[in-house]
């Protein structure tokens, strides 16, 4: 089948029931899907949702997941896709993306976890990636957010990447996470509640006037197009802190036009490449992307990604000690408008 945007999509199953989806160009001819022979058990994941009574955030224990792969060997590695002697989670010799359902979730039932393969070549990222390559990854997290948005078990939508051992990635090959919460998690709580506060006072909304103040103000911007803006926000929490924002206010990545789609991959491998120009070396860091509820406050929510690195120096790694740990106050050693300078002169 297509998705909206024209990638084609071709779904499968993996040989103990969990799907499988692989992405591809729509000018590509059709994908026959290999089968998937290692004949492996039906999944059997010990979760259990918590709530706190103190802050009413819900915690997941999933204690199964201390089983995971762990840093195997690149001839190991469970992403790449299936050779003679090493059948992985993909059966096929070669893709260009793929998404299945994790074999070690976090949630399941309610709730989903999907991995996302970004591409074939294990000693890749996400930074090499063409712009067609990124692009399709745009199409891919777009048709995964309106499937499982449209769930009864799903409240929030939650595409992101770990990158780099400081970050805890346990397998190196490029790759990312969605996780389809069965619940709405305290940060966007706050992110909404702050955002409702701000609609009642002001009459407008508040994702859309940070961007238009960082517009305006420039000193924090890094990158921009037509339809997209990159910057680090004046209260910048880590070290390293690149929020993205569209133009305009769309609740998620499916709402998205072709356009917007492609000045995204422009952008974010622009700021990638200027992420790993910092230290002179590929830079550990999260990238999570915001998007609205399914349900509740989707009004008041406004689509970005935040890219966030530990690192404050080539040598250095801000650890998250006493006051950010027991207070969630940050404290940092690092100058937004200086971090703004210094990744504009990478660039050049």
């Amino acid at each position: 089948m297509n998705t909206p945007r024209g990638a084609r999509r071709t779904d499968t199953k993996l040989s103990d029931g969990r799907e499988l989806i692989y992405y591809d160009p729509a000018d590509e001819p059709s994908r026959v899907p290999l089968e998937d022979t290692r004949g492996l058990p039906a999944p059997q994941p010990q979760i259990e949702l918590r709530t706190d009574p103190l802050t009413g955030d819900v915690i997941s224990y999933a204690t199964h997941r201390n089983t995971r792969t762990y840093l195997p060997p690149a001839d190991q590695c469970p992403l790449c896709p299936s050779k003679p002697g090493n059948p992985t989670e993909i059966p096929d010799h070669d893709y260009n993306v793929a998404v299945f359902e994790n074999r070690f979730p976090s949630f399941a039932g309610p709730g989903r976890t999907e991995v996302v393969c970004f591409t074939s070549d294990h000693n890749g990222s996400f930074t090499g990636l063409s712009q067609g390559q990124a692009r399709l990854v745009v199409d891919t997290w777009a048709d995964r957010t309106a499937e499982l948005s449209a769930r009864d078990d799903v409240e929030l939508v939650f595409p992101f990447e770990n990158r780099g051992r400081e970050i805890g990635v346990t397998l190196s090959h490029p790759h990312g996470q969605l996780y389809a919460y069965p619940f709405v998690p305290s940060r966007m709580r706050t992110l909404l509640a702050q955002a409702r506060k701000h609609q009642e006072i002001a009459g407008s909304n508040l994702f859309a006037d940070v961007l238009a103040a960082e517009r305006k103000e420039g000193t924090r911007v890094i990158g921009e197009n037509s339809t997209w803006t990159a910057f680090v926000p004046e209260a910048a929490r880590w070290p390293v802190e690149v929020h993205l924002y569209p133009h305009r206010q769309v609740a998620g990545i499916d709402e998205l036009t072709r356009d917007e789609r492609d000045d995204f991959a422009e952008l974010y491998l622009d700021v990638l490449q200027r992420l790993d120009g910092l230290y002179g070396e590929p830079l550990p860091y999260i990238a999570a992307w915001h998007q609205a509820p399914v349900r509740i406050d989707r009004e008041l929510g406004y689509l970005h990604l935040e890219v966030l690195s530990i690192k404050r120096a080539a040598d250095k790694i801000k650890y998250l000690a006493g006051s950010e740990s027991g207070m969630g106050a940050f404290i940092s050693d690092t100058r937004p408008e200086d971090v703004a300078e210094t990744l504009r002169k990478v660039g050049q």
